[in-house]
């Protein structure tokens, strides 16, 4: 039986975010629901640095939903502070996209969250697949991260 256990790897991207007015709550914190989108800045990044962004998967007729998230809160931030998200690429086996992220404040380099994103493919009929697409192979073996049981 073959095992999976994703891989970090050295494909990282750092974007920058100053926290605007309209996600904190009444007490000036980032509401918590906002590390959400700050995650997908970082996929956004990471995809337009990598080639790996949503047109790129699209033009090769799939779409990678989100389907598992896994946040830990450490600190808070606050208006007007600038945030780094960084954004690092697990390679596995599976049919699935993986990153995890660590986000820090820029003042002080303070870890203020970690978490994990999970994404599939799906076809343009909205079909799971089960394999991985081969545009996607071809985009890991060109990043030399063609995984041994692949």
């Amino acid at each position: 039986m073959k095992q999976d256990v994703p891989v970090e790897t050295n494909l990282t991207d750092k974007t920058e975010i100053c926290i605007r007015f309209s996600e904190v709550d009444s007490i000036g914190m980032v509401w918590h629901g906002n590390y959400v989108k700050y995650l997908e800045d970082g996929r956004e990044s990471f995809g337009k640095r990598y080639k790996l962004g949503y047109f790129d998967v699209f033009g090769q007729g799939f779409m990678t939903p989100v389907v598992k998230l896994d946040l830990d809160y450490k600190l808070q931030v606050r208006y007007g502070e600038q945030i780094v998200i960084e954004t690092t690429y697990l390679n596995c086996a599976a049919a699935k996209i993986i990153f995890n992220y660590r986000i820090f404040r820029k003042s002080d380099h303070a870890l203020v969250l970690t978490a994990t994103s999970i994404q599939v493919f799906v076809n343009g009929d909205g079909e799971l697949q089960l394999t991985n697409p081969g545009f996607y192979l071809n985009w890991k073996k060109n990043n030399g991260l063609v995984h041994p049981i692949d």
